[in-house]
């Protein structure tokens, strides 16, 4: 509800006088259009370059009380912005000094993500956390897990989980709209040749010797965070690092994280038995060129054992009941769900879902919506998830265990052969190689 504006010389003339200043509703003193102080969310900033600018954007009806970058060049761009918020270089620093802090975004690279969501969410603070949710499997699992040990509001970043599509998939999938699903291919024609994330690309798959100079404005040790120490390189940022594999999840993580979710959702997927990829142009610093990744999982209730094949820098096979003309999925990729009575698609976000061929489109009877609706963008689903605490659209408890179906993936295309994954234990059962990366070691210093 939106009240008029009174002003104090107003309130102090009314017949409670001082009185009925001081209990006027909160919402009265916002002023029309604006959201009063008593109804907004403290919200902190960490890695704000990137992503995070346009996540902050969605949120500028709440407080924006701190913002947090190593790079006082990239990320201080958007300093500027906010000027009422105070600003940092380490996130430590900022969670022991700023106790205003009610909810913290996380825009950082992926190998920074777990550390700095599990030192917020320990420091009793709401977490929105850009997509991976964390760089490792290990990671996922103890995210998840401290989220519901702390009960903190969480959401990843995946915005269109928020969306009608996804909601759309979920539903007609539940109506039986093509019957059991057996098979999903998905699949992303993005691809990181030449080795690097779209415009920024290094020329070469291999570390660089040359160690120029740090920037001043970089703390080089903090962006390294829990990785292994290597030389300041300009090929590693910003946002160049997605390709390599120390510091970003490849476009697995990145645009897998969105193409799987209606997939994930949709079918109850839970933990894969099996992972195979085959893959050109992996090596040991950076991600492939392109894979082609095999998942199987078993039978869930009712819903039978489905093979999801994810493919990586490719499009996936053109399904017959797609007409000539037509075109897959979006610019970017989509999924194709193959069931007993039929195919359906969508696009890389879940986006304008079809039955296939377009004549089942149009015969199809909708069921009638049994999923709630989110009216607001992801970000402010997540701010008004944090007032009232209730949760939020893909919180941890959803959003860890599709991080490790894509984490998985990853680990797949380093190791070769059918990978066995014991989800209980959280263990590669048949390759020590595998197993290994499932929790690599942390630079000394750092630690979950």
């Amino acid at each position: 509800m939106r009240g008029k504006r009174i002003t104090r010389r107003k309130a102090l003339k009314s017949a409670a006088g001082a009185a009925a200043f001081m209990i006027v509703q909160p919402h009265v003193l916002g002023g029309p259009g604006r959201k009063p102080p008593s109804e907004k969310l403290n919200i902190a900033g960490i890695g704000i370059g990137g992503m995070g600018r346009a996540n902050l954007r969605e949120l500028e009806d709440e407080n924006i009380v701190a913002l947090c970058d190593v790079d006082q060049l990239y990320g201080g761009a958007v300093f500027g912005s906010y000027p009422q918020a105070k600003t940092y270089t380490d996130y430590r620093v900022m969670l022991e000094k700023q106790k205003d802090i009610e909810a913290v975004l996380i825009a950082t690279p992926d190998h920074t993500h777990a550390v700095i969501t599990l030192a917020a969410m320990r420091a009793g603070k709401h977490v929105y956390c850009q997509k991976p949710l964390t760089h490792t499997v290990h990671e996922a699992r103890e995210v998840a897990r401290v989220a519901k040990e702390t009960g903190v509001i969480t959401q990843m970043g995946i915005q269109g989980h928020s969306t009608e599509a996804v909601r759309l998939i979920r539903e007609w999938i539940a109506d039986g709209a093509i019957g059991d699903v057996t098979e999903v291919d998905a699949w992303c024609v993005d691809s990181y040749y030449p080795w690097g994330h779209e415009v920024w690309s290094p020329a070469s798959p291999q570390r660089p010797t040359e160690t120029p100079a740090v920037p001043s404005t970089l703390d080089w040790d903090l962006w390294i965070g829990p990785a292994p120490m290597r030389p300041f390189h300009s090929v590693y940022l910003p946002m160049k690092w997605r390709a390599w594999l120390d510091f970003g999840s490849g476009w697995m993580g990145d645009r897998g994280a969105h193409t799987l979710d209606p997939v994930a959702w949709a079918l109850d997927l839970g933990a894969p038995t099996t992972i195979e990829a085959t893959q050109i142009g992996q090596t040991e610093e950076v991600h492939c060129i392109a894979c082609v990744v095999t998942y199987r999982f078993p039978a869930r209730g009712k819903q039978p054992p489905v093979k999801v094949t994810w493919y990586d820098g490719l499009c996936a096979p053109r399904p017959p009941e797609l007409e000539m003309g037509r075109k897959m999925g979006d610019s970017m990729g989509g999924a194709v769900f193959r069931g007993t009575k039929g195919v359906l698609m969508c696009g890389t976000y879940g986006g304008s879902p079809r039955l296939l061929p377009e004549s089942r489109m149009r015969e199809y009877k909708r069921p009638a919506p049994t999923l709630p609706r989110i009216p607001v963008s992801h970000e402010q689903n997540w701010a008004q998830s944090c007032k009232s605490r209730q949760p939020a659209s893909a919180p941890f408890d959803y959003s860890g265990p599709l991080t490790e179906i894509c984490q998985l993936g990853n680990i797949a295309k380093r190791v070769p052969g059918t990978l066995e994954w014991d989800a209980a234990n959280m263990k590669i059962t048949n390759s020590p190689e595998a197993d290994a990366l499932v929790r690599p070691p942390y630079r000394e210093g750092w630690k979950l």
